[in-house]
């Protein structure tokens, strides 16, 4: 009977409406008494496309139940970043996690993807179609993959901003555009 219930609860948890991509998967050893003993690692992650996206690592000593494991911790660590008009970042932003930095502009349509491994992979499974991206510092997956998501974190909509001010959003960007349009100005003069 317990069976039966934990076989439901899993059938209403995975949905096909995540997609996943596999970063990276590592051959891992542990020296025991008799030699050594192989295992696997991998690193996934899982978006929706719309905005939500995660990611996991997972370990066995078999590669499809360590890319399992981590596409189910990836699905667990979730977080939904605001997108303009669906295909970009509202604003530029800069990700950090040890030695890995990334960069990540906002792109004029059209642009594409432009980033470099673990970062393409969480920016198609988020759904952005243009931004311009850069990793400074560490090219470990890992790192980086931890990097972006800090910076997608930061991530923040012209809605948020105007609630969190207790403004119209319309008031939020009139400002924006009359101090980008101020330096265009002094320039011309």
């Amino acid at each position: 009977m317990a069976d039966n219930n934990r076989g439901n609860r899993r059938d209403r948890d995975e949905t096909p409406e995540f997609a996943d991509r596999l970063v990276a998967i590592n051959r891992v050893s542990k020296t025991v008494k008799g030699g050594k003993r192989f295992g696997f690692a991998a690193l996934v992650v899982v978006g929706d496309q719309k905005g939500r996206v995660g990611f996991g690592k997972g370990k066995a000593k078999e590669v499809p139940e360590a890319i399992r494991k981590a596409t189910e911790q990836a699905k667990r660590q979730m977080i939904r970043v605001p997108l303009k008009e669906g295909r970009t970042l509202h604003h530029d932003v800069n990700g950090r996690h040890g030695a890995g930095k990334v960069v990540m502009r906002t792109a004029p349509q059209g642009t594409g993807i432009i980033a470099g491994g673990p970062m393409r992979a969480v920016f198609e499974m988020l759904g952005v179609q243009d931004v311009v991206s850069k990793s400074i510092g560490s090219s470990n997956p890992y790192n980086m993959i931890r990097a972006t998501i800090d910076g997608l974190k930061q991530e923040s909509s012209p809605r948020s901003v105007a609630q969190r001010r207790g403004k119209k959003v319309a008031d939020i960007l009139k400002k924006d555009d009359a101090a980008a349009a101020a330096p265009a100005e002094s320039a011309e003069a």
